[in-house]
């Protein structure tokens, strides 16, 4: 036990020491309490899916578990690099994932009318969700270079990998990731002192974009149209997604009681939230959601804090990006909205979007340190470091 404490002694001053001391240990158990409530989740959501499937009752469960070791690693790595191994890591991410979305368009695999997997030995992978962060990060990089010197064309070159990774969504299709990475984008158009004509002009530009979806893209215009009139389309999941919020009551019919869930398709992944809710209660669910909620305040605090202007707006955009596809999951299980096929973070099912989230939270830890001399020189833990200057 002496030895374990030394690694992390300030006076040691050891790698992991000095990450331990300068991380936002806050938010960091905050990522992973709800990586907690994602499994408690799974083992009252995804039994029914597997055995309407033909699988054990817990092959969900058990993957979900697997998928959150290599995400809870890559999250701690990718928090202990410095900010110029930010920028490497989401160029190399960035330029390997637009080429597997492109690759998406031919060799993707169609599900429910849109190519958004490649496979590979066996195993998917979306690549757009690793696309977001680094996506996220290049374009607070860009336009902050540009904010800072002028002769160079930041905010163009945000735009250009902004529209390209629009394009390329567009023609999978995949209207909501679409509007995510449109939002994270007018997010940061927005922190950089952007003007409101231009993020008006951009607004309408991205309602444009959605009339044309609606148009050419069947598989957005039935999702709409079953929205809006429920009897004239496929609302299934919907209706039951809201009959499982509401069996449950306050408090919840109890681990394994729940009935709606039982026909609820996608329980274990995009309507993981209204599973639970029969199960567990709304007072459960309205906690998950204020847990939430602080880790999307608190990153936006520290990422505003940040002195580096490249910092300020990278993390701001990844703590947008984290609250946005949050809020959108939500409102989808609230009937609000008509279906995305968005994950909500670290909760719902899937390997790919737990490792790209995991990979997300930890280059926005990562820029949100303290600098290790600063910490280091009070000699107080970072709680008082932080009240102190």
């Amino acid at each position: 036990m002496t030895a374990i404490s030394a690694w992390f002694s300030r006076e040691r001053k050891t790698p992991i020491a000095e990450w331990w001391w300068t991380v936002d240990r806050e938010l960091l158990f905050a990522l992973v309490a709800l990586m907690g409530f994602g499994v408690l989740l799974s083992f009252a959501a995804s039994p029914p899916v597997a055995e309407r499937i033909g699988l054990g009752p817990w092959h969900f469960t058990q993957r979900h578990v697997l998928f959150c070791i290599p995400a809870l690693a890559v999250m701690i790595a990718a928090s202990m690099i410095n900010a110029r191994w930010v920028r490497v890591v989401a160029l190399v991410t960035l330029i390997g994932g637009v080429l597997l979305l492109a690759m998406t368009l031919r060799y993707g695999v169609e599900v429910k009318g849109a190519r958004r997997w490649v496979s590979f030995m066996g195993q998917s992978l979306q690549p757009i969700e690793f696309v977001k962060p680094a996506l996220a990060i290049m374009s607070g990089w860009f336009i902050s270079e540009q904010m800072k010197r002028k002769d160079v064309p930041g905010h163009l070159l945000a735009m250009a990998s902004t529209g390209l990774v629009i394009c390329l969504l567009l023609l999978q299709p995949d209207l909501g990731q679409t509007i995510l990475v449109s939002v994270v984008y007018g997010g940061l158009l927005f922190l950089s002192g952007m003007s409101w004509l231009v993020i008006g002009v951009l607004g309408v530009a991205a309602v444009g974009l959605m009339v044309v979806a609606y148009t050419f893209f069947p598989h957005v215009a039935r999702r709409i149209d079953s929205f809006i009139s429920p009897e004239t389309g496929d609302s299934y999941q919907a209706q039951r997604a809201l009959e499982s919020l509401l069996e449950g009551g306050w408090f919840g019919m109890g681990p394994g009681e729940g009935i709606a869930k039982r026909y609820l398709p996608d329980a274990h992944a995009d309507f993981v939230f209204a599973a639970g809710a029969s199960e567990f209660g709304i007072l459960f669910c309205l906690m998950l959601v204020c847990l939430i909620g602080f880790i999307v305040i608190r990153a936006l605090n520290l990422a505003l804090s940040q002195q580096n202007l490249f910092n300020r707006l990278a993390a701001s955009a990844l703590a947008i990006q984290f609250g946005v596809q949050a809020a959108i999951n939500l409102t989808v299980n609230l009937n609000l909205i008509p279906p995305k096929g968005m994950t909500l973070p670290f909760i719902s099912y899937g390997g790919t979007s737990m490792i790209a989230i995991g990979l997300g939270m930890g280059l926005l830890l990562a820029l949100t340190r303290r600098k290790p001399e600063e910490t280091f020189a009070t000699g107080l833990p970072i709680r008082s470091a932080l009240k102190n200057g």
